[in-house]
């Protein structure tokens, strides 16, 4: 995309208010959820702003599909001022959805399975998503009875449970857990 597509800063969350970018970005990679619609379907079939999540909207700006600005004044924030705010779960958080999406993957909020991102191979409404991905730093001690709660519900709705163990230098490393029964 050439032309940067305005996005408005409210609070904790980015609103692309209008209805033809909203569909452009969704339909570029599933970004986002529209307003008022629970289950966009297919993509580009439906006609509402978009709202986006301060990670995606971070990592829409970085690759300059989209431009943030602050309402109050008109004026573009960069990408770098709103990662540097976010609370380091939240920055650990962004470079996991960095890194997954340059895998070619699509991520979308987790909260419904209890873990931070939901992946998807081709995106939702085409297929379900494989992975449940919980995001923890190296130093974050690993309680076995969350493991194995997740693991459970991990495998009760056919998904696998990645832990997403980020280092103080970026490095990711995923551990994926498998319901195993001797």
């Amino acid at each position: 995309m050439t032309d940067q597509i305005p996005a408005y800063l409210i609070g904790d969350n980015v609103l692309v208010p209008d209805p033809h970018d909203a569909r452009k970005l969704y339909d570029a990679g599933f970004y986002g959820k529209p307003i008022g619609i629970e289950k966009p379907g297919k993509v580009g079939e439906w006609e509402a702003p978009l709202q986006l999540s301060l990670i995606e909207a971070i990592y829409l700006s970085k690759k300059g599909m989209i431009k943030i600005i602050d309402p109050s004044n008109s004026r573009e924030i960069e990408w770098k001022a709103i990662l540097s705010m976010l609370p380091d779960r939240a920055k650990q958080a962004y470079l996991v959805y960095e890194d997954l999406r340059e895998r070619g993957l699509i991520v979308k909020s987790g909260l419904k399975y209890g873990s931070d991102f939901a992946v998807y191979r081709l995106g939702p409404g085409i297929d379900h998503a494989p992975y449940m991905v919980h995001v923890a730093s190296e130093e974050d001690p690993l309680d076995p009875v969350e493991i194995v709660r997740a693991g459970r519900l991990g495998h009760s709705v056919k998904k696998a449970f990645l832990i997403a163990s980020v280092s103080e230098s970026g490095n990711i490393t995923y551990i994926m857990f498998k319901w195993y029964r001797p």
